[in-house]
């Protein structure tokens, strides 16, 4: 079996496995067409209909970049992020809740030893640097603000204490060396340790890494309370793999980076200085978000002053579709292991599984699945769902259900709601809460009550049976057959 340790070994990987990686020779346009594509072969998430759960994507031919590939697609596939981490798809979230009490942490890479991220390298001074030729970075939609980095793992350090942390933010490619980043207000840790820099009158050094190991991805979509701040996530990926993630020093700035990217972009975030979101397009639109709707760009974005792009021979861009399921699975399984963490620490042993439902984005959903031993357990699920919320903050619906309920199977949880769910006594309403202001129904505009954007109506959705009335809720019981004697037909 190929070991994964980088995006290259991980695509190497999926080449052996039918039907989870799809190579095309044919021409594409990274103008739109790279998602337009995709849509159809395997975004899933939120995107729109028509569109499905399918293989990840190489581009070997791609328009304007004659010695790069695009892929897209890598963790769009709860299955295949199993396969690529090596456990089960379904206990994704335990498997990583583990690995939070076995870290390892990033080491600098042994001197002499070959830096893969820094075989070519571009400087800003350069009179012919432009990053809108250099980094063959997708749009999502003909209506995009420009092309996005979407995949872009970005690495900072705390003015005052020395730590440092990744986060993954939308980046656009404004001018030949300038980016457009969203900081999501209040929820970042880069954003936190950027204040710092501000209140100091200096900017801020960052590194941007594209092209990873899917570890390394997956262990960025953690939060605060389960990785404060100051938590390097890198340490989990390194659990992940049983050796810590390599880093390099960048060339231009004071800061690392991710010594086997594919791509490594330099750079300054300006204290002083920002950028409207669409001022090539003027759209009035960014690209499109995780809950499904196309973001409006915003007026003043912070500027990354790029100095240098550092890269591989033959690069590889790798990219997402903001909708898609990959943002399902980087946000929502460390959303799982965090609630799992919390949960098990104030109620061991009840909780059975948690899936942050792709409907959510991986974000706003959690369906938790939980199991009442005795009557002194009723209630205990509600409480279970409160410490869902204080794990995750984003989180907007939490739906409980038993454990005879599949929750992966979005049918099954309805099915619940339908028939253990009465809406006046097993719904309970938590006004005034901050969710996420890319929910577009969190607005005064739809709610008079709601003051500022982001504020929502966090709901739990109690769809257990109490445990004296379990005996009236047993499903019907079907024959066990002989899997073996069935097999062939079974695997038809």
């Amino acid at each position: 079996m190929t070991k994964i340790h980088d995006l290259r070994s991980a695509l190497e990987f999926l080449e052996t496995v039918p039907g989870q990686l799809l190579t095309s020779d044919t021409e594409v346009d990274p103008n739109a067409e790279v998602s337009g594509v995709y849509r159809h072969v395997g975004a899933g998430g939120t995107v729109a209909r028509p569109t499905k759960e399918g293989p990840a994507m190489l581009f070997n031919n791609v328009k304007g970049f004659p010695d790069a590939r695009v892929t897209i697609g890598m963790l769009a596939s709860r299955k295949r992020v199993g396969m690529l981490l090596g456990t089960d798809p379904e206990f994704l979230g335990k498997y990583m809740g583990e690995k939070l009490k076995e870290t390892i942490p990033p080491v600098m890479i042994p001197e002499g030893k070959h830096i893969d991220c820094q075989e070519v390298v571009h400087y800003a001074t350069d009179p012919d640097f432009d990053l809108r030729t250099l980094v063959p970075a997708p749009t999502n939609t003909p209506e995009d603000a420009g092309p996005y980095i979407t995949m872009g793992l970005c690495m900072g350090t705390d003015p005052e204490n020395g730590t440092s942390d990744v986060t993954i933010h939308r980046l656009c490619i404004e001018s030949r060396d300038e980016l457009g980043m969203w900081i999501t207000p209040g929820s970042r840790h880069l954003g936190a340790f950027f204040d710092k820099y501000c209140a100091q009158g200096k900017d801020m050094p960052i590194s941007i890494s594209i092209g990873l190991d899917p570890a390394v991805y997956m262990c960025a979509g953690f939060e605060a309370p389960t990785t404060p701040l100051g938590y390097n996530e890198l340490q989990i990926a390194g659990a992940l793999r049983g050796e810590a993630v390599e880093l390099a020093n960048c060339l231009t700035i004071s800061e690392k980076c991710i010594a086997n990217a594919e791509y490594v972009l330099e750079g300054y975030l300006c204290h002083d200085k920002t950028v409207r979101e669409d001022i090539n397009s003027n759209t009035g639109k960014a690209m499109p978000e995780f809950p499904g709707y196309t973001g409006d760009a915003k007026p003043a974005l912070p500027v990354i002053k790029v100095t240098a792009v550092t890269h591989r021979k033959n690069p590889i861009m790798q990219s997402c579709i903001g909708p898609s399921h990959e943002h399902v699975s980087m946000a929502g399984i460390p959303t799982e292991a965090s609630i799992i963490s919390m949960v098990d620490r104030a109620i061991p042993g009840r909780l059975l599984n948690v899936h942050a439902a792709p409907c959510g984005g991986g974000k706003f959903v959690a369906i938790m699945q939980f199991k009442k031993s005795s009557k002194n357990d009723e209630g205990r699920q509600r409480n279970a769902a409160l410490l869902a919320f204080s794990a995750f903050s984003e989180l907007k619906h939490v739906f409980l259900v038993d454990e005879d309920v599949d929750i992966f199977d979005m049918s099954d949880v309805m099915w619940a709601m339908t028939t253990r769910f009465q809406a006046d006594v097993d719904m309970i309403s938590i006004p005034g809460c901050h969710c996420h202001v890319l929910d577009p129904s969190n607005d005064h505009a739809l709610d008079p009550s709601i003051r500022v954007h982001g504020i929502a109506c966090k709901a739990i959705f109690d769809c257990t049976v109490p445990f004296d009335q379990k005996e009236n809720f047993v499903r019907s019981r079907f024959m066990e057959i002989d899997k073996d004697k069935w097999a062939k037909e079974l695997a038809f």
